[in-house]
């Protein structure tokens, strides 16, 4: 990175974009934030709020020059709006993106196993063509992928039945995930973002260990000072109330198959975050901990 660089964060406002703009700025570099609503974004004072939409590329275009890297969050669940992105990047010269995907992407098959891996595989595709017609010829744009397992932060989903009744109700109670604290997806993300020697690379980001949801639950009660019940749902009841509550049947389907295959195949552990950063990934009872407020 050069001193009059600048790195555009979109989901500049969500738990690990809020996180990577704060990173960035304590490391003394540039930052553009992304949101659709700068009013109401509440980010450190040293970034510089922009206005814009990932579906609309024309709203932040302008909002582009200088702009050398971008950390790419990507908010939907198919990629169809991504080319119009990807070419405002590429016709403004932004020469590096650091892309947020899944640790379930396996990019040998022909489709992914569920529509969230899907689109993120999709999305990987299109960013590597991207750099085929860059302004520099065929290394116009650089890349890296991190590959995140499972966010901690999708735990906060549970904060309404703790406050209300000390449980959580979940399928899978045995399914087993290395989940990642949000501050060490921002981590990485700084990190990659701004040392030229991740072009071409992915990693797959974890915690430090597997955890099972009774395990998360359990550890969650004692950051807080409280003890709670895990009840075990079925599948079928599961998929009912996250139908009710809006989600696609394709991403609902594939989100309980991944689940239930993490039973007897639990997630694995990387070195990633360390082997990056050069610090222990953050453990999930510290996560807890970070969050016992929200829990309260």
């Amino acid at each position: 990175m050069t001193a009059d660089s600048t790195i555009l964060v979109t989901g500049a406002t969500g738990k690990v974009g809020r996180n990577v703009v704060t990173q960035l700025l304590d490391a003394g570099v540039s930052v553009r934030a992304l949101t659709r609503h700068p009013d109401a974004a509440g980010l450190p004072a040293g970034a510089s709020v922009v206005e814009g939409d990932l579906s609309a590329p024309e709203t932040f275009a302008g909002s582009l020059e200088g702009v050398s890297a971008a950390f790419l969050v990507w908010p939907f669940l198919t990629a169809d709006a991504a080319p119009g992105v990807l070419e405002a990047l590429v016709k403004n010269r932004v020469r590096r993106v650091v892309y947020l995907s899944a640790s379930g992407v396996r990019r040998e098959r022909a489709r992914q196993s569920d529509p969230i891996t899907q689109f993120h595989a999709d999305l990987e595709r299109l960013i590597e063509d991207a750099g085929l017609d860059g302004p520099d010829g065929p290394d116009g744009l650089e890349w890296t992928f991190l590959r995140a397992g499972g966010f901690a932060s999708n735990d906060l989903g549970w904060a309404a039945q703790i406050h209300e009744e000390g449980v959580v109700r979940a399928p899978f109670g045995d399914a087993g995930r290395s989940v990642i604290h949000e501050r060490d997806i921002a981590a990485v993300a700084a990190h990659t973002l701004t040392h030229p020697d991740h072009r071409g690379k992915t990693y797959v980001l974890t915690g430090p260990e597997t955890l099972t949801t009774r395990e998360r639950v359990r550890i969650v009660g004692g950051a807080i000072g409280r003890s709670l019940r895990f009840e075990e749902i079925s599948s079928e009841d599961a998929r009912a109330q996250y139908l009710a509550d809006g989600w696609p049947v394709s991403v609902v389907d594939g989100m309980l198959h991944a689940h239930a295959e993490m039973v007897t195949a639990p997630e694995q552990v990387t070195s990633a975050v360390e082997d990056l950063t050069g610090a222990p990934a953050l453990t999930y009872r510290q996560w807890a901990i970070d969050h016992a407020d929200d829990f309260r």
